[in-house]
């Protein structure tokens, strides 16, 4: 919810401000109200609105003053000044001061509706925008922890990118765009140091939601966290290979995905995906394969039993070893043991 602030010294006028501006935006407002410019001070530094009216002359610390203030403070606060016939020269001066918006009294629900209307769209613009500054100061941070191999700092920095990253009002495309234009800042930043990630650009084509873009994008980093912390262990194998290894080794026995991944040091996540892009086939899919193709060779030495080929490649209940095998080869292992010639 939006927060308005609204500086009037006059009662009536703050209430009657109050209801319109209620009655005039899209959605409800949490409005808080100042008698002047001291007291609205006082309220920004508590809580810092999005919108500011204001009236020009107040006791204390007028509306002008007010201005000047809130353009020395960093804020982005839209700030409205409402002012009189004769206060226009004021109003004209608060413009040098970043003043977004002018009314005159008195004030009519339409003009209000219209300024509303225009501080909810650059509202809105500056919640998708990413200055170049923040987006280099989350690679600068993710940077630094994935060269200090600080998993637990990359984790927290990648958190608060996301939340503000969730909470921005952008298109996918603007999403995908800001993600991987970050990630191939991060790269440039790494390359100075001589690391030189596995995936050098990263493609979120096949991402769906804002909530997937960036968890793709997150276990991305990760990875180059952990292929970095392998090479300065010795152990700058290629994951896939070593992953290809291992199933083979354990065709008899019933691995997982996430036990896999756990032994080469990756996010089971990320891993599954890295897996399907490189061999074109899930994790799954490759480990049954390969166990089919183990049996084909089993079933070609006359010594075997076909019940112990199928403990010999994993599969303990021998009807889900033939169904698996005639799924995969379309033939029966008995069947495909008489075309060898073997009964």
């Amino acid at each position: 919810m939006r927060c308005v602030l609204i500086v009037d010294d006059e009662p009536m006028i703050r209430k009657g401000l109050s209801i319109m501006i209620q009655q005039c935006g899209e959605h409800p407002y949490n409005i808080k109200l100042a008698q002047n410019g001291e007291e609205a001070i006082q309220l920004i530094m508590e809580e810092q609105p999005d919108f500011l009216f204001t009236d020009i002359r107040m006791p204390k610390v007028d509306g002008l003053e007010l201005c000047r203030r809130l353009s020395e403070m960093e804020t982005d606060i839209q700030t409205v000044v409402i002012s009189g016939y004769g206060d226009f020269e004021y109003a004209r001066q608060c413009v040098s001061y970043g003043v977004k918006e002018y009314l005159l009294k008195p004030v009519s629900k339409g003009n209000l509706q219209n300024v509303i209307a225009k501080l909810e769209a650059h509202r809105e613009k500056l919640e998708s925008f990413v200055s170049v500054a923040k987006l280099d100061e989350w690679v600068m941070r993710m940077d630094d922890a994935i060269w200090t191999l600080d998993k637990e700092r990359l984790y927290l920095v990648l958190k608060e990118w996301e939340t503000d990253f969730l909470q921005r009002k952008m298109s996918r495309i603007q999403q995908k765009e800001l993600l991987e234009e970050g990630y191939a800042l991060l790269v440039k930043k790494l390359l100075v140091n001589s690391v030189t990630p596995g995936k050098s650009v990263l493609d979120l084509s096949a991402a769906a939601g804002p909530e997937q873009l960036f968890h793709c994008f997150a276990e991305a980093s990760a990875a180059i966290l952990e292929e970095l912390r392998r090479k300065r262990k010795g152990k700058a194998k290629d994951p896939i290979e070593e992953a290809k290894a291992f199933i083979e080794k354990h065709l008899a026995q019933e691995v997982s995905l996430e036990e896999v991944a756990e032994v080469l040091g990756l996010n089971a996540s990320y891993f599954s995906q890295m897996f399907k892009h490189s061999t074109g086939e899930t994790f799954v899919h490759y480990r049954i394969k390969r166990r089919m193709e183990k049996a084909k060779r089993l079933l070609a030495d006359a010594s075997y039993r076909i019940t112990d080929i199928s403990y010999e490649v994993g599969y303990a209940d021998h009807p889900h070893f033939t169904k698996t095998f005639k799924k995969f080869t379309g033939l029966a292992p008995s069947e495909y043991r008489n075309q060898l010639g073997i009964d």
